[in-house]
């Protein structure tokens, strides 16, 4: 978010509201914040409201649908979804040059995989593989490689980025 924020001019402050738990408490943790914002409990409407899922093998649509009906109405048209086909730790590893500039490693990924865990353990090994000690499995590096990666080659590997990509793209541009 900040970096496509950085890259339209426009000043954000993000505010992470729940980070950990996987999809069905993403998704309660999501309806308290919506429970809590119509009971007043946060100041003024956010510009846009971005809901990160893993789709965890679903497809894309499916998971973005689920968080679109979850969605109140009056927060709907500030919605972003970033659904990460199956989990984010591919997004991670998108844009393999970059990876290779950041960690010191290129994996080789092949076709997309749907097994749990198949990704964070690629990352993990591309990390040791580089030569970086086992601290949080590679999302230690997460800043480093949105920063170096280049969105476009990322996007064409990966479409449930290039979606991410585009949708937060244009609401900030429209807001």
């Amino acid at each position: 978010m900040k970096r496509i924020a950085a890259e339209e001019t426009i000043a954000v402050r993000c505010r992470v509201r729940s980070a950990v738990g996987g999809h069905p408490r993403a998704m309660r943790e999501f309806e308290a914040y919506q429970r809590l914002w119509e009971r007043g409990l946060f100041t003024g409407i956010p510009d846009v409201l971005v809901v990160a899922i893993d789709t965890n093998c679903s497809t894309f649509a499916q998971t973005r649908s689920e968080i679109e009906e979850a969605t109140l109405d009056e927060l709907r048209a500030l919605l972003v979804t970033a659904c990460p086909n199956p989990h984010i730790e591919r997004w991670f590893m998108a844009d393999l040059r970059s990876f290779h500039r950041v960690v010191g490693y290129e994996p080789a990924l092949g076709t997309a995989k749907c097994e749990r865990g198949y990704y964070k353990d690629h990352l993990k090994d591309a990390v040791r593989r580089g030569g970086h000690p086992q601290t949080l499995g590679g999302i230690e590096f997460a800043s480093a490689l949105v920063e170096e990666m280049s969105l476009y080659r990322a996007g064409r590997a990966d479409r449930s980025l290039k979606a991410f990509v585009d949708e937060l793209r244009g609401k900030l541009r429209s807001g």
